[in-house]
């Protein structure tokens, strides 16, 4: 009997000779779960696939004890992405778009930045809680992708070399993403340059023979696609993270923001005597009557 193939997972590896480290991307059904919480449009769901699959792959190139995010804001037909994830492998994420100007683009619109996103920016923080500093970096959205808007990311605000593939699909019924990352770490001995110089240019080409089919297939154990396109160079597998989607939103943490809003904000929010908030993550709803605010804050009550 076969051993069942990991799925949510992030997969890391390293090709030892030419100093290169990276991770491999498998997303079945947590982004499933995510995608099809809100019933948003085929070409929404999809761009939003890849940023929270882009987000995985970039929190795993970080040493960090908290949550990265990735966030797009644009003019176009979608105006706001967020996707996020802890150390602790819980991801989430939510689109806002406008529907007229989404349906302006026909029925089947090419799933491009420009056209979806529009001019704007692409924003990455890292936040490691109270009493620690707040990591972010900005930069606009150019390409034609959301990869293509990272990698302009590494040239222009971190200098990095890295190489990105990301495949997000619908296929039987359900969402699945994949991706394929790969940095170079600080050079090694300078005798040793042009070799390493040699290998990052293997592996990128190497990188773009995988297809969206190999990235996608639930039946393709990830040491096996590491194994089918870095052998020859010594890849070596490490053991895999797992992932899971997960919201963090809860009945306390809105408690708590209902009482920090001064009596004005809560009138403002309340629709015939009831506060309904709804996490725009996760689709959750919590229902606050006046007497259930007021028990939470007196300053509320009448």
């Amino acid at each position: 009997m076969h051993a069942p193939v990991p799925d949510d997972i992030v997969q890391p590896f390293q090709v030892d000779p030419f100093r290169l480290r990276g991770r491999l991307v498998r997303l079945g059904p947590a982004l499933d779960r995510i995608l099809t919480q809100h019933a948003y449009p085929v070409p929404v769901a999809g761009m939003l696939g890849e940023a929270i699959v882009l987000a995985v792959a970039l929190a795993g190139a970080l040493k960090y004890d908290g949550v990265f995010t990735l966030q797009t804001k644009g003019d176009g037909p979608i105006r706001l992405m967020v996707a996020d994830v802890t150390t602790a492998g819980a991801v989430r994420g939510y689109a806002q778009f406008d529907p007229a100007k989404l349906n302006e683009l026909g029925p089947d619109p090419a799933s491009s930045v420009p056209r979806l996103l529009g001019a704007g920016y692409l924003a990455l923080t890292v936040d490691q809680g109270e009493h620690t500093d707040r990591y972010q970096g900005i930069v606009a959205l150019e390409g034609a992708s959301l990869a293509d808007c990272v990698h302009h990311y590494f040239r222009q605000s971190e200098q990095v070399e890295a190489g990105l593939k990301v495949a997000v699909a619908h296929n039987g019924g359900a969402w699945r993403g994949g991706a394929l990352m790969i940095e170079r770490l600080p050079a090694g001995e300078p005798a040793a340059r042009e070799a390493e110089d040699d290998g990052w240019r293997r592996a990128m080409a190497l990188m773009s023979t995988s297809t969206s089919g190999e990235l996608l297939n639930p039946g393709l154990a990830p040491e096996s696609l590491l194994f089918r396109l870095f052998h020859e160079d010594g890849v070596r597998a490490y053991r895999p993270h797992q992932l899971a989607a997960r919201c963090r939103c809860s009945k306390d943490r809105v408690e708590r923001m209902l009482k920090a809003l001064a009596p004005h904000e809560v009138t403002e929010l309340a629709v015939e005597g009831k506060l309904v908030i709804t996490c725009e993550f996760c689709n959750q709803t919590y229902t606050y009557d006046e007497a259930a605010v007021a028990a939470l804050n007196p300053a509320h009550s009448p």
